[in-house]
């Protein structure tokens, strides 16, 4: 299941300590034995001699992520150990932190609400990977430019529903609370239902508001094969890099008033790892520009719908893109 860390767990991140993290599998690892070699990056092997840690949360976009970073090392002559698939977010940050690993690819607004303790995310997406950018220094961190890939929140209707009421935008969502309230039904996370940046700020923000009775709460992947379905509710929360959008066929209505927090993925690198090869920085920046939310759908899509291994549908793309080659 897609998860994302909630402002309350910034709190847990006193306790990560040496033994939180080799609770975490911070410890282990597999070396990538890849033979894939440059394509468009890593010419002339500018990571030779190189050994690099690649660590990620545990879910398939984040997992598909730290297998593009490890081969992109890989393939520009680098050794890299892999300890991607760490539970929970804090684990991955204070791996990077601490230097336990060298990079992963993080979201601009986890870092900046959940790690960085702020409540009110910037709308505008580069500001607001600047911010992070530059408050991240003091803890050693170094964020490398950021992609389109935006894995915020958002809320879908299949497309009968959504040719039925109108439905293109979330100022669509306030009209329809007003003017047929019965239809205005919605699945979402328990958390969601309750979280400032969730459901109760889409409602103060588009100036609308739902009965606790049509409020369902439900895992998340249950929320979308009810939202799919259309009899149980009409609308329901969903992320917006998630491959089961496009599977489905379900429709993300525009936040039109930009309320939710950009969460761009971004490299997120070891300070001290980025001084000693700063070849990192061209090496992965060709990916990360290439990386969209769309694509990230689709990468997604063949783990969670398809059954393919995340390292292999990584693998492909990189190489389908021209980025590496095999040996």
């Amino acid at each position: 299941m897609r998860v994302r860390t909630t402002l309350a767990a910034a709190g847990a991140g006193v306790l990560v300590g040496s033994a939180a993290l080799s609770g975490c599998g911070l410890t282990s690892g597999s070396p990538m034995v890849d033979d894939v070699k440059p394509g468009s990056i890593g010419r002339g092997l500018p990571l030779k001699g190189a050994s690099l840690t690649v660590t990620s949360k545990q879910f398939t976009e984040q997992i598909i992520l730290g297998q593009m970073m490890g081969l992109a090392f890989k393939a520009a002559g680098a050794s890299v150990l892999d300890r991607t698939d760490v539970q929970g977010s804090i684990g991955a940050r204070e791996a990077v932190k601490s230097g336990s690993a060298d990079g992963m690819y993080e979201y601009t607004g986890t870092a900046w609400i959940t790690y960085l303790g702020h409540t009110k995310p910037i709308p505008d997406p580069r500001k607001q990977w600047q911010a992070v950018h530059d408050a991240d220094l003091a803890n050693g961190i170094t964020w490398l430019p950021p992609a389109r890939l935006n894995n915020t929140y958002a809320l879908a209707a299949n497309k009968k529903n959504a040719a039925k009421y109108h439905l293109k935008d979330l100022s669509d969502v306030a009209r329809l609370a007003k003017e047929n309230p019965s239809a205005a039904t919605v699945c979402v996370e328990a958390e969601f239902a309750v979280r400032n940046d969730g459901l109760p700020g889409v409602e103060k923000a588009y100036g609308f508001s739902i009965p606790p009775s049509h409020i369902r709460k439900m895992d998340s992947g249950v929320v979308y094969t009810q939202v799919s379905g259309g009899s149980t509710c009409t609308l329901g929360e969903v992320f917006t890099t998630d491959g089961r959008i496009p599977h489905l066929g379900l429709t993300v209505l525009t936040d039109n008033r930009k309320f939710f927090p950009n969460y761009n993925a971004a490299p997120e690198m070891y300070t001290k790892a980025m001084k000693k090869h700063p070849a990192i920085a061209d090496v992965l920046d060709p990916i990360t520009k290439r990386l969209t939310t769309r694509i990230a759908q689709q990468l997604n899509a063949k783990v969670d719908v398809d059954g393919q291994d995340p390292h292999e549908v990584a693998k492909a793309w990189l190489i389908r893109e021209g980025f590496i080659r095999n040996g």
